[in-house]
């Protein structure tokens, strides 16, 4: 449910307007090195302020609760909460009536029969982002030499990004973008076949962060117009180096020592400042809708530190149990 991941664990909790969001990290190996300005620059990279982005600033101070004594991990889990104090929920009050496109405010209410927290999204907000950033940090730690890189390559079909921001900014519309994430120094044999392949338990986590609708692999769907001779790896070394990378790193699930390289579509933010045509489910008749509150005109721009913190905490994850599988 809100849980991800067999030994390393992470558990999420909070609403968008509530007292407190944050994250519960189990299986944290004990002697572990952490401060809280390990956290200071990816939360920094996932903060709003740039052009396009929510105009909402919270501190975003982490804190850390238990699991971490003399700045050094124990083994016991970790606990990271951070505190909502930039709220204005009142922006929210006609969510049941006007249901908002393309958000999760109809399935929430009929899933959770009308008790779900709707301000801000409530728990699908993707401030909740927030706990995947800050347990990606230790997971990166732990993982180590792999080193994750993620960047934006285009926004609302344009390499452009500074141009298509400010095209959709003039339209009082929103944009998505395409992000690509970057896995080097990776070992041979991580994933295991079919179920738990490096592929299908990437994908569970990324398609958990907010606004994910789409991932691909190496060459990903253009791999369907290529032949057999086109798209094969050959190997250059022992060691199995490839001349191309079209696999993305990856060969019946498991990691094959080239780098991982994966794309995500992040979708355009659904709160835009259009007046749009929509469904009054009080009175059962179209009528017409103007969203208030603070959104981003494109969430992509903060997609690439939440892409690598989940990258990261699904590959520990999968470490983790390889080295458990050895014993």
């Amino acid at each position: 449910m809100n849980t991800f991941g067999k030994i390393f664990r992470i558990s999420i909790f909070g609403e968008s307007h509530g007292i407190n969001i944050g994250v519960v990290i189990d299986g944290v190996p004990a002697g572990l090195l952490i401060d809280n300005k390990d956290f200071a620059i990816d939360l920094g990279r996932r903060k709003s302020g740039a052009k396009g982005t929510t105009s909402r600033q919270e501190e975003d101070m982490p804190n850390i609760v238990s699991g971490v004594f003399n700045d050094h991990t124990t083994g016991a889990p970790v606990t990271i909460l951070f505190s909502n104090s930039n709220v204005d929920s009142k922006d929210y009050d006609s969510t049941e009536e006007f249901p908002r496109p393309g958000h999760a405010d109809f399935v929430a209410s009929k899933k959770f029969k009308g008790f779900e927290d709707y301000r801000g999204g409530g728990h699908f907000s993707g401030r909740i982002t927030l706990g995947l950033v800050v347990a990606g940090v230790i997971a990166k730690k732990i993982i180590s030499p792999i080193k994750i890189e993620s960047k934006i390559l285009e926004a609302g079909g344009d390499a452009n990004i500074e141009k298509a921001v400010e095209k959709a900014l003039r339209e009082k519309d929103s944009i998505g973008g395409i992000i690509q994430c970057t896995a080097r120094n990776m070992p041979i044999g991580i994933g295991e076949p079919f179920f738990d392949s490096l592929e299908s338990v990437l994908s569970h986590i990324i398609f958990s962060i907010p606004a994910i609708k789409g991932i691909e692999f190496g060459t990903g769907f253009a791999a369907a117009k290529m032949k057999g001779s086109e798209h094969n790896d050959c190997y250059v070394d022992i060691n199995g180096k490839t001349r191309t990378n079209n696999a993305g790193g990856i060969n019946g699930g498991i990691s094959n020592g080239n780098d991982l390289v994966f794309r995500v579509v992040v979708k355009p933010t659904s709160s835009i400042l259009q007046t749009q045509k929509t469904m009054n489910f009080k009175t059962g008749k179209m009528a017409t809708l103007n969203i208030a509150g603070r959104h981003d005109a494109c969430i992509a721009l903060r997609m690439p530190v939440i892409t690598e913190a989940a990258t990261a905490i699904a590959i520990v994850d999968l470490l983790m149990l390889d080295k458990a599988r050895s014993i």
